[in-house]
């Protein structure tokens, strides 16, 4: 094994300069949009990803860069190599193994230089939507032990010629699946020279031939033969494999084969697996199977038993049941009812016995099989009840499919399924006339068909949170599921408008949208959820709504005594928290719209939902200002607001909230002083409550409000008034008086007229010669 001459990529080993330079060249023809190969820098080319080295010499001898494109994940085809294979690596001239599968090299061959790789021990190349020929030159790789060329899924390579794989002595598990070898009509001769093989693999080949015999077999060592879905339709009986003792695994499903189920099976032995599904085979097992111990799993849907379900289970190897895992019997044309009492199957994990002729009741030993996965027994005519005994011990039950039947489920109330089901499919079953409480158990479900059960009952509960739903909130809720009450849509992918109709529910109490994709506004319509407004005045007895189990009266089309219980488990968020509620979540009056990308005002009708015990509307993208009648929620005990663009003062009815015992605005543009109150002071983390509001100030934050600059009074700034006005009024009668004394006085004393004027004109002879002057000698000291 080359693993025994390689380092761990920790271990310090120097890098043959020539190799690294032909891995470079390599990583040069690739693509890497996930950046698989970002540690293929330096010198150390030991130390990459996927590169193993010798511990002896250095050299390159192992590559494995297995991507992740077989992963069932969505995004798994994001994380793979593509682009060409580059001949390049043709300078690992000691390279042993070469894993290459899982990646996504479109359009692109199996690479010829390969074959000049006569080192290699391993090579696999599988799922790469490879086309073209299969080059004959890997069979000058004389050393190869384990080739894998599977591209079923892909079906776009090819050989004409498959003579070459006669050289590969040594090869222990060829996979040439989903290669076309029509025109291959000696193909067995040629894979009878392989005496090492192990295991072969060709499925969806397109063969059309099987021998019927080998004259002389070298297959001693054939543990594993896949021949599925092909076309040889020829007899089952003359059958080349039937000779191979050695078989663990055989699988010859989909292959027209014809005839009698042969007693030669029988003589395999060491059979682990047996698969002859989907093949034109009639008549019942051969009752030699009981010498096959060693039996695990057993495939024989869709074929034509055409016998008794009891014969079958007593042809089954009993030295085999607690080996047997896997039992397929789907569309078989079995008959008959299902035994009574059987043998313990303690390791069964799959049983299909669906699709066949089966009457009478589902005995109770199913019950017993406590390893099973998966049971399905639809499309039969199996008839009577099905209680906690048929199913109390499938602890580890995920598919669960009864449909088609005329079963009776009467299970107890209080009959808490098996956590692990996921899939359920009752239809035509007889579950109602009220809705199977043990389904309110299940919150793992990826599929439920419960269509022509009978349910005439009233799912006032729903609950779909945490899953993939994606589009617009359904519009049919309303005319669908009209006495809904609690409403639970939070953790999907939902996107468009709260639509109208939702609020047209009028037992709505408990609307539970969060975490999705909504836009749009909140529609003013929100005022018709009756169950969130509920007062006095609704209930003929005068008592409070939440102390009558969605009791209601003649406005809401229903009888004053009716009562709608509810005692399962229910998780409602609120007060920053999840919690767990049983039979007193009717009690629970809720609205949670928060993140998600809601615009627009916070509609000021949503006071009028008095019955709110919590309200949500955090992380959206709210705007304009907090309702001046917010404080008329007068139950509400959780209110959150944060993270939104609001705006203005926090309104002071706020502080009449008296139940309220969580309170978050932090993160909008909040200004003004903070209400005060004594329910606002009782809150927890005061300041956590308003952080990311700079423009708020006062207790309980440490910024203060600032003080406005101080009033006179009254008296005081009447008498300054009056006094500028009596200066302003003696000063300007003063000036009159003076210009009229001086005017006076040259009107009537001539003499003084003269001689003012007179000294006012020396006075302008004097300036005027003195400007000149100066002006004058300026000008010179200039030139």
């Amino acid at each position: 094994s080359s693993s025994s001459h390689t380092h761990p990529n920790h271990t310090v080993t120097s890098c043959i300069a020539s190799e690294r330079s032909a891995l470079l060249g390599f990583k040069a023809g690739l693509s890497d949009p996930a950046y698989l190969l970002s540690s293929w820098k330096g010198d150390e080319c030991c130390k990459w990803k996927g590169v193993h080295c010798s511990t002896r010499n250095s050299h390159v001898v192992k590559l494995d860069l297995q991507g992740h494109g077989c992963d069932l994940n969505s995004d798994a085809w994001t994380q793979v190599l593509g682009g060409n294979i580059s001949s390049s690596l043709l300078g690992l001239r000691h390279l042993q193994y070469l894993d290459l599968s899982c990646n996504g090299f479109y359009g692109v061959q199996v690479p010829e230089f390969l074959g000049s790789l006569h080192k290699l021990r391993y090579i696999d190349l599988s799922s790469l939507s490879f086309i073209g020929r299969i080059p004959p030159q890997l069979g000058n790789l004389s050393n190869l032990q384990y080739l894998n060329l599977n591209s079923e899924y892909f079906n776009t390579t090819y050989s004409m010629d498959i003579t070459w794989l006669s050289q590969l002595t040594s090869l222990v598990h060829l996979d040439l699946s989903g290669t076309n070898l029509t025109t291959i009509v000696h193909w067995l001769p040629v894979v009878n020279m392989l005496p090492s093989l192990k295991v072969l693999h060709l499925i969806n080949c397109n063969l059309r031939t099987s021998s019927a015999s080998l004259q002389l077999s070298n297959l001693t060592f054939l543990e594993t033969l896949d021949l599925s879905a092909n076309g040889f339709h020829t007899h089952i009986a003359r059958n080349w494999f039937w000779d191979l003792t050695s078989l663990k695994y055989l699988y010859i499903s989909s292959n027209g084969f014809y005839g009698q189920l042969p007693d030669e099976i029988g003589n395999m032995t060491s059979i682990v697996k047996l698969d002859l599904s989907s093949n034109n085979l009639f008549g019942m097992i051969p009752s030699n199977l009981k010498n096959i111990c060693s039996l695990e799993e057993f495939f024989v849907h869709e074929t034509n038993i055409n016998g008794s379900i009891t014969k079958f289970f007593q042809r089954l190897p009993s030295c085999s049941w607690n080996k047997l895992t896997y039992l397929s019997l789907a569309s078989s044309n079995l008959t008959g009812r299902l035994p009574t009492k059987l043998e313990p199957l303690n390791n069964l994990i799959y049983l299909d016995i669906s699709r066949n002729k089966l009457i009478g009741p589902m005995p109770l030993w199913i019950g017993e099989l406590t390893k099973l996965t998966y049971l399905d027994l639809g499309y039969n005519s199996l008839d009577g009840f099905i209680h906690e005994g048929h199913l109390s011990g499938l602890e580890s039950l995920e598919w669960l499919w009864l449909s088609d039947n005329s079963l009776t489920l009467t299970v107890n109330s209080t009959w808490v399924p098996p956590s692990s089901l996921t899939n359920i499919e009752l239809r035509s079953c007889l579950l109602g006339p009220k809705f199977p409480p043990w389904l309110r158990w299940l919150t793992s479900l990826d599929n439920l068909d419960i269509s022509n059960t009978s349910i005439s009952d009233k799912l006032v509960f729903l609950d779909l949170a945490h899953n993939h739903f994606v589009g617009t909130l359904p519009t049919w809720i309303r005319e669908k599921l009209p006495q809904l009450a609690f409403l639970r849509l939070r953790s999907n992918m939902f996107c468009g408008h709260i639509p109208e109709e939702l609020t047209k529910l009028v037992r709505l109490q408990y609307l539970d949208l969060a975490y999705n994709n909504i836009t749009g506004s909140i529609p003013k319509s929100i005022v018709n959820c009756k169950g969130m407004i509920a007062t006095r005045d609704n209930y003929d007895d005068g008592g409070d709504a939440s102390h009558r189990a969605f009791g209601f009266n003649d406005e809401w089309e229903h009888g004053p005594n009716e009562l709608v219980t509810y005692t399962e488990n229910f998780t409602v968020v609120t007060k920053g928290q999840e919690r767990l509620y049983t039979g007193e979540v009717i009690y629970m009056v809720n609205l949670d719209l928060s993140c998600n990308n809601i615009i627009g005002d916070i509609p000021k009708d949503i006071s009028a939902l008095v019955k709110l015990k919590s309200l949500n509307l955090s992380w959206n993208i709210f705007s304009g200002k907090i309702p001046e009648n917010i404080g008329a929620l007068a139950q509400v005990e959780s209110l959150d607001l944060s993270h939104n663009r609001l705006s203005g003062e926090i309104p002071a009815s706020l502080s009449a909230l008296t139940s309220l015992s969580r309170l978050n605005l932090s993160y909008n543009n909040l200004t003004g002083e903070v209400p005060s109150g004594d329910q606002l002071r009782t809150l927890e983390d005061p300041e956590y409550i308003y952080v990311g509001n700079p423009g708020l100030c006062g207790p309980p934050l440490s910024h203060k409000c600032p003080q406005p600059e101080p009033i006179p009074s009254t008296p005081k700034h009447h008498g300054d008034l009056n006094d500028v006005a009596s200066f302003f009024i003696a000063m300007g009668s003063g000036y009159v008086m003076g210009i009229w004394v001086v005017f006076c006085t040259f009107l009537f004393k001539r003499k003084w007229t003269v001689y003012w004027y007179s000294v006012c004109d020396s006075l302008y002879d004097r300036v005027y010669v003195q400007v000149v002057l100066t002006w004058a000698s300026w000008t010179r000291e200039k030139d």
